[in-house]
């Protein structure tokens, strides 16, 4: 168990500290070819070179394992797959693995794949795809990165002969690219909720689409008065961050750190008094400085639309809830997580060996070290909320914050050490503050399979299955509180501390509060974490948010037609400031009438995973983008039209695309977003 709890543990701290170093170099590299193969085929070839010390996994991969190598097309013409993707020269070593419990292949050093095709047409010919493998070693893994190829008829062997073939062998495999700003072809309405007739003679006849997709981010300055949305967001992150980051000192890797800090510093400075403050506020920037480090580097390798991907991406909530649930259970006594000893002892002898500022700033990182298997899921938990404002600077400011309260306390004791004579000693409290954190990060993990469960469609963590394990761990949890319940380094307890008693009642109230909401009770204070009411199975509020478009295009046309505005609400599934908003303000009933009764309501998301009907390629700030999926489209509309990443994003549009009033972000004020709307509909009258 220890072993297995370790390797997952290994596999988190590079998801949460190292993912940008992955993601910006890939321990496999590529090489693209093409082959004949006779009879009118050809091959491509797929030559994997994997570094010292990684390994790749087979085509072949049972249900329930790790990401297989695979091939995926984006673009065939004038040929055909034939058969399936596989290695060609050599076979996968296949072993046990102890994480997924299975016998599964994988290659080192180099291996070579190929995909046939069967060619049809040698002057059309032209293949645009890519190869996605999971590169692993002995501590971590990255994620199924794609590597692009694109062969075209020049690129075919010259010894190749077509053979005679019907045309009924290529059709539906000619695949068009849509470049510029135009779209796919629509054939209908897209998915609509509410009014089935809506659907009807629903064309886009009624717009114009190169107007609809016409950058507005000038007009929308105009009408903002320079009000800065970008700014508002990042205030509510360093308000999280500092919120999280006292939070933080509570926990038992944290708090006895203080005395053993300020001792380190009073036998450093016995005689200079001077000399101690400005060793302490040193000490305290170090700890800002690495955090804040941290945070640069993530959004200087992702960016913000890289990060809003990540954020949102099923793989990565799917591994971060796993990284939680171990963290979880490392809380609640199950088995120990700490880092490498000799990372800890490296930093050690660095503090030892070294003078003035360095050995602040070393003794500064052994604290952010030695804290990490408590700090690590707030950390997490905090970049990837930051990540979903798709701000560049969100991380950044999100670790500053956190940095700014840890180090507030560690420099003011250093300071003032006769303070510390005020501090509870550690004792078996820091031991239920840990399980007690433990229980609050499992019932937070759920958020994260959430997120991954409706990006994909599984249909697994609705609203009600959601709520029914909340309201099971929040009783365990008051249980635990009243002493009836004993974990791993937990002292007898004789008699219920009244601190205990009122939480076990709070924990106890908070179960009954959410029972109402298995049969449709909104539960506003959840809606950010709980899956939307959409999802639940049994509601006997029978509540509907009438009319709701799903795609840009059709909803626009629909508006054109009716003679009504536009309010266009760019949302996500994992989007948690998203889910508040629907639940506070646009289900009070000022909002809901207005809004069914005067607008044609469109919500994109930006995290949709539903593939297109075609790629579309696009030129993304300079450089080429191809856009897969449905949210790919709606995030790039967001950002070429509007010329912003975050969501939620709210926006009152007329019938050529062109802004009506000021965008409107996250905001929980029902005035302000009646005042926003109003605003909208007044100059569309005009």
């Amino acid at each position: 168990m220890k072993k297995i709890a370790r390797r997952l543990f290994s596999i988190g701290v590079l998801i949460l500290l190292s993912s940008v170093i992955l993601h910006a170099q890939n321990p496999i590299s590529w090489d693209f070819t093409l082959s004949d193969a006779g009879n009118g085929e050809i091959n491509i070839l797929a030559k994997a070179t994997v570094e010292q010390g990684w390994y790749m996994y087979d085509t072949n991969i049972p249900e329930g394992g790790p990401n297989p190598t695979m091939i995926e097309f984006d673009e065939i013409k004038g040929a055909v797959p034939v058969g399936e993707f596989k290695s060609i020269d050599k076979k996968a070593k296949v072993k046990f693995d102890e994480i997924f419990m299975m016998e599964i292949g994988s290659f080192t050093n180099s291996v070579t794949f190929a995909q046939k095709l069967k060619v049809t047409d040698k002057s059309s010919f032209s293949v645009i795809g890519n190869v996605r493998a999971q590169a692993c070693n002995d501590q971590t893994c990255t994620p199924p990165l794609p590597v692009d190829f694109s062969f075209t008829g020049s690129n075919l062997p010259a010894t190749l002969v077509i053979t005679a073939t019907s045309s009924d062998d290529v059709s539906g495999n000619q695949n068009e690219v849509v470049t510029g700003n135009e779209t796919a072809d629509i054939n209908d309405a897209g998915s609509i909720s509410g009014n089935e007739s809506a659907r009807s003679n629903v064309t886009l006849e009624f717009v114009d689409r190169d107007l609809l997709w016409t950058p507005v981010i000038e007009e929308l300055q105009e009408l903002s008065d320079g009000e800065d949305l970008a700014n508002a967001s990042l205030i509510s992150i360093f308000l999280k961050g500092l919120i999280w980051g006292f939070a933080a000192l509570l926990t038992p890797c944290v708090w006895p750190m203080i005395p053993i800090t300020v001792s380190f510093f009073l036998n450093r400075n016995k005689k200079s008094r001077r000399k101690a403050i400005q060793d302490a506020s040193i000490y305290g920037l170090s700890i800002i400085i690495i955090y804040v480090t941290l945070g640069l580097l993530i959004t200087a390798i992702f960016g913000a639309s890289a990060l809003n991907n990540l954020a949102t991406s099923p793989i990565f909530n799917l591994i971060f809830f796993a990284l939680l649930i171990t963290f979880a259970f490392s809380f609640m006594g199950a088995f120990e997580l700490v880092l490498p000893a000799s990372w800890t002892n490296k930093m050690d002898s660095k503090v030892d060996s070294s003078k003035g500022f360095l050995s602040l700033f070393f003794m500064a990182f052994t604290l952010a070290l030695v804290s990490f298997s408590c700090t690590g899921p707030i950390i997490g938990w905090l970049l990837v909320d930051a990540a979903t404002h798709g701000n560049l600077m969100a991380p950044t400011v999100g670790m500053f914050g956190f940095a700014l309260a840890l180090s507030i306390p560690f420099t003011l004791f250093a300071i003032f050490p006769s303070w510390l004579k005020t501090l509870p000693k550690s004792g078996s409290w820091l031991n239920t503050v840990k399980v007690v954190l433990g229980f609050i990060v499992l019932a937070v993990s759920l958020k994260f399979l959430s997120v991954a469960d409706l990006s994909s469609g599984w249909g697994l963590l609705d609203r009600d299955i959601f709520l029914a394990i909340w309201i099971v761990l929040f009783v365990v949890l008051g249980v635990y509180l009243l002493g009836k319940i004993k974990l791993k380094g937990d002292s007898d307890i004789n008699n219920v501390s009244l601190t205990r008693l009122i939480l076990a009642m709070l924990s106890f109230a908070f179960a009954v509060y959410m029972v109402p909401g298995l049969w449709g009770a909104p539960l506003k204070p959840l809606s950010a974490i709980a899956p939307p009411l959409s999802t639940l199975d049994f509601n006997l509020t029978g509540e509907s948010k009438g009319l709701i478009f799903d795609d840009y295009e059709a909803g626009m046309a629909y508006a054109a037609r009716e003679g009504k505005p536009v309010l266009l609400e760019f949302g996500g599934h994992g989007c948690v400031n998203c889910h508040k908003m629907d639940a506070t303000v646009l289900a009070e009933d000022r909002v809901k009438n207005l809004i069914e009764e005067e607008f044609v309501f469109i919500v994109l998301m930006v995290d949709e995973r539903t593939r297109l009907p075609e790629v579309i390629e696009v030129d993304d700030a300079g450089k080429k983008t191809r856009l897969r999926t449905v949210g790919d489209k709606w995030s790039y509309l967001q950002r070429y039209k509007f010329g912003i990443q975050s969501q939620p994003y709210y926006v009152v549009l007329d019938h050529q695309g062109k802004p009506l009033s000021p965008a409107h972000a996250y905001d929980e004020s029902v005035d302000k977003y009646v005042e926003f709307l109003q605003t909208g509909l007044r100059n569309f009258e005009k």
